[in-house]
């Protein structure tokens, strides 16, 4: 009877060991990967930003280009007499 007893006894505190062990294992690999989620969220609205600017700036260049070509037209009719006008 006494070598039941202490076989559950021993094992008791195997299993708590194990299952402690785990846990804090499992606790601190968890960290980790929230900690990595966490990183890679600030790089991709890094991205998403920098995206967003770029399309403000090819919008921006479009108009631009077309007030060149608005510019340009009105000099041409300037410079053949005022045509147009």
């Amino acid at each position: 009877m006494e070598s039941i007893i202490v076989a559950l006894i021993t094992g008791a505190f195997a299993f708590t060991g194990t299952f402690l062990s785990v846990y804090f294992a499992n606790r601190k690999s968890t960290a980790l990967i929230m900690y990595r989620i966490d990183e890679l969220e600030k790089k991709v609205q890094k991205h998403n930003n920098l995206i967003e600017r770029m399309y403000k700036i090819e919008e921006n260049c479009r108009v631009l280009d077309e007030k060149m070509k608005v510019a340009n037209h009105r000099i041409q009719d300037l410079e053949k007499g005022g045509k147009g006008q």
